[in-house]
């Protein structure tokens, strides 16, 4: 259905007040004429009520922002443009299509009405007179510009230009051109905006010359790419051609030329019968390809990959053990169980020689050699090393390639590996296991699966190869810091071998063996001209780094020897300068860590707990203090859910034994008691700090200091029991790095001792308990008075203390 309104000559009137439409992601100009489609409601009554007049004249206003539905005065441009409807369809029961002829420029004044549609008074702004002295020069210039346009963009009708032409009013003309380019919607209305005929015609002169410059570019990247064509098409001619006078000159035969080195490299590369005849298959297709088609490069890079890889070449093993053994002490201290893992592997080889490769993945913190010790074991095998890094892989293609169809595919990480080392049975290191991640594009941990399992690692899949390859003979050692980031699934698959941190005496043995020479030969000095006394490393241990492993270690013994290199640079040292504990300070400057344990814990409400963390263990100082309140608990320090449980535990054990302890029935109901665990920016959780919050909370309420030589680890019930924690060998080694002479644990982690290296066994006193009555007697400077036996616990057993020994 449609209606059309008779359009009288003459000059049109525009009211004072006039209806206005809001218009989305378009502006009218005056003498334009444009279609919209009429749809939201207030919209559609002021046209139904419009066309029922004489004479519909409307207000069209762009809306500032087309996502909002119901637009207001503050998301309407203010100036807009008094149109008349030439036509309405109605579309449907609630939408029109409307054509409109834009009249005269008008400035929304003020709004007179809002329901049922918005309704403003207007001021109408006429174009300024145009007799100018220099208007007529920029209206040339504009039409030139535009033309040019024109002559870029086909897709105009010829007439166009005499349209141009056909305009003489500057103002029109401007308006015009405005409306049909290819411009923002803002920057249209910034034209509708400009009333000063120069500065319009200049400003669509602006978006004139840029829109020229644009096509230019377009046309010009056209050419490019019709004169390749072209040209690739010549060239597949002449290249016909060419084949074809060699061929009557016998030059080359009919199999392709230099492809028959293919034939011979497949047979040299000895793949197994299916993949060789993938191999064959392919070649054939490539030897009836054009050398200028994309096919045929990705099927020749496909069989170049093909032939690379090490299908049959093996090293042979080294299997003298006790030169293995050698190897092994040469390049690491200690580490022993990784050392016997090894030896017995070489054993088993030695008597089995089809056995394959173990899956091992070595655990502890940074810096104790997990890295370096894959290198040792290459070299004392005699086999190949590869190792790749896993820390941020994301995608899953990078452990089993891309498909072919992709551009710029490439096998994955495992198959790129394999063909850079050049051998079916490398050490093959995944570094950082830890650290794999996983997005839309999949996870690559479930890629590894199939690469970590001896049950299908023989013909492992990459989706660019396509055809199986033998991963048995290789020998995996993956690394990590921690397992609880590796999927159940993939651990289920590894041999763990746990590599605990170093104690100081371990330190000082491999400073001393291995990490001085080092940096002595890599700063260019020899041992004749330097030398380190025990006291100075021991000093460099203790003082200037705080960590399981020893990077930080040989960080500093390198800050050193660079110091002694400036003085043998300068001509200043002396023929052989020994660097003794004194000399330290004048080479690092001031200690970085001091003794604080006696300083933490000289009052009452501080107590030494023991933690594991990712990259070992450390001591936990927890401070309580009590306060005027309502009887809280006030916990801080960012502690997880488990470890406020086992305060509040704590606290609940205290308050229901409190007259065992020789406190006040009610001694909580006017106090408030503060726990804080400090380095409050860590994360803390997990029950193990259960004995200490209730020694120190103790030692706050009774007035007796902590002892400040013991550390405890344990977790509490309300029964009085001490439970077993887990991560004992890294506490034991935190608390002999701290100073530490006495360490509580619970009774049934005795068996854990035994993991824990000789030297700290002995320096250490480990006294195990079972009840939380036999702790105090322990831990405190001074036994509070305490009033018989705690109610409801079975008479005491007698502390058990069982320091160990060698």
């Amino acid at each position: 259905m449609a209606s059309k309104k008779s359009v009288p000559e003459g000059p049109i009137e525009i009211p004072e007040f006039l209806p206005i439409l809001p218009l989305r992601n378009s502006v009218l100009f005056p003498n334009s004429i444009i279609p919209i489609d009429v749809g939201r409601k207030r919209s559609v009554k002021l046209v139904e009520e419009a066309i029922a007049k004489e004479k519909p004249i409307i207000g069209i206003v762009t809306q500032r922002d087309a996502r909002v539905e119901e637009p207001g005065p503050a998301d309407l441009y203010t100036v807009g443009c008094a149109a008349r409807i030439l036509k309405v369809i109605k579309l449907a029961k609630d939408s029109f299509s409307v054509i409109l002829q834009g009249v005269a420029r008008v400035r929304l004044l003020e709004l007179a009405a809002q329901d049922p549609y918005m309704t403003a008074k207007i001021h109408v702004l006429p174009d300024a007179p145009a007799a100018l002295p220099d208007i007529g020069p920029l209206v040339s210039n504009v039409k030139d510009v535009a033309k040019r346009v024109i002559k870029l963009m086909p897709e105009l009708p010829k007439e166009a230009s005499a349209l141009l032409d056909s305009v003489s009013e500057p103002g029109q003309l401007a308006d015009l051109i405005t409306s049909n380019l290819d411009v923002q919607v803002d920057e249209k209305q910034e034209i509708l905006e400009i009333f000063d005929l120069k500065a319009r015609l200049r400003r669509v002169l602006q978006f004139l010359s840029r829109q020229h410059e644009v096509l230019k570019v377009r046309e010009k990247i056209n050419t490019q790419v019709q004169e390749e064509m072209g040209r690739n098409q010549r060239e597949y001619v002449l290249r016909q051609q060419l084949k074809a006078i060699k061929e009557e000159l016998g030059e080359i035969d009919e199999s392709g030329g230099d492809l028959d080195d293919f034939r011979e490299k497949i047979a040299a590369a000895k793949l197994p019968a299916d993949s060789e005849k993938v191999a064959l298959k392919q070649l054939d297709r490539l030897k009836v390809m054009q050398p200028s088609s994309a096919e045929y490069t990705v099927t020749r890079t496909y069989l170049e990959w093909l032939v690379e890889l090490p299908w049959s070449v093996a090293t042979e093993d080294k299997l003298d053990i006790p030169a293995a053994r050698d190897i092994l002490n040469a390049d690491h201290y200690d580490l022993e169980k990784v050392k016997k893992r090894i030896l017995e592997y070489l054993a088993v080889r030695k008597l089995k020689t089809d056995k394959k490769g173990p899956i091992l993945c070595l655990v502890g913190p940074p810096g104790v050699g997990k890295t370096s010790l894959g290198k040792s074991i290459a070299r004392a095998m005699g086999r190949k090393f590869m190792r790749i890094s896993l820390g941020g892989v994301r995608d899953e293609a990078e452990i089993r390639g891309h498909r072919r169809t992709y551009v710029g595919s490439l096998p994955g990480r495992i198959i790129q590996g394999m063909k850079k080392v050049g051998s079916n049975n490398p050490i093959f290191m995944l570094d950082e296991i830890d650290k794999l991640g996983h997005d839309f594009r999949g996870d690559p941990a479930a890629a590894l699966l199939e690469v970590l399992d001896p049950e299908q690692n023989h013909a492992f899949s990459d989706h660019y190869l396509e055809v199986p390859f033998d991963l048995s003979k290789v020998m995996f050692i993956a690394t990590a810091n921690i397992l609880d980031p590796v999927p159940p699934a993939l651990r289920d698959r590894l041999e763990v071998l746990e590599i605990p941190g170093y104690t100081r005496e371990e330190k000082l043995n491999i400073a001393k063996q291995f990490l001085i020479k080092k940096q002595v030969e890599e700063h260019g000095l020899t041992d004749e001209r330097l030398a380190f006394e025990d006291a100075a490393v021991g000093e460099i241990i203790d003082s200037y780094t705080r960590e399981a492993g020893v990077r930080n270690l040989e960080r500093e013994i390198a800050n050193v020897i660079r110091a002694v290199a400036v003085l043998v640079a300068e001509e200043k040292a002396k023929p052989k300068e020994v660097l003794t504990l004194a000399r330290i300070p004048e080479f690092l400057g001031p200690q970085k860590f001091l003794p604080e344990v006696a300083e933490r814990t000289a009052e009452a409400g501080v107590a030494t707990g023991l933690a594991w963390t990712p990259v070992g263990g450390d001591i936990l100082f927890i401070e309580a203090t009590r306060m005027h309140g309502k009887g809280n608990l006030v916990l801080t320090g960012q502690l997880g859910d488990v470890m406020k449980e086992s305060a509040q535990a704590a606290l609940s054990f205290i308050r229901a034994h409190s007259r065992w302890l020789g406190l006040e029935d009610g001694f909580l109901e006017k106090s408030d008691i503060h726990l804080h665990i400090p380095a409050g920016a860590i994360p803390k959780d997990g029950p193990s700090a259960g004995v200490t919050m209730f020694a120190a909370m103790v030692s706050l309420l009774t007035g007796k200091p902590v002892r400040s030589d013991v550390a405890m680890t344990g977790e509490i019930t309300l029964r009085g029991l001490i439970l077993p924690v887990g991560g004992i060998k890294e506490k034991f080694l935190a608390a002999h790095r701290a100073g530490i002479k006495r360490v509580i644990m619970p009774e049934r982690n005795g068996k854990d001792v035994i993991d824990i290296p000789e030297q700290p066994r002995k320096e250490l006193e480990i006294i195990y308990v079972k009840r939380m009555d036999d702790l105090l007697p322990l831990v405190l400077t001074e036994l509070p008075d305490l009033k018989g036996t705690m109610m409801g616990a079975v008479t005491p057993a007698p502390v058990l203390i069982r320091p160990h020994t060698a």
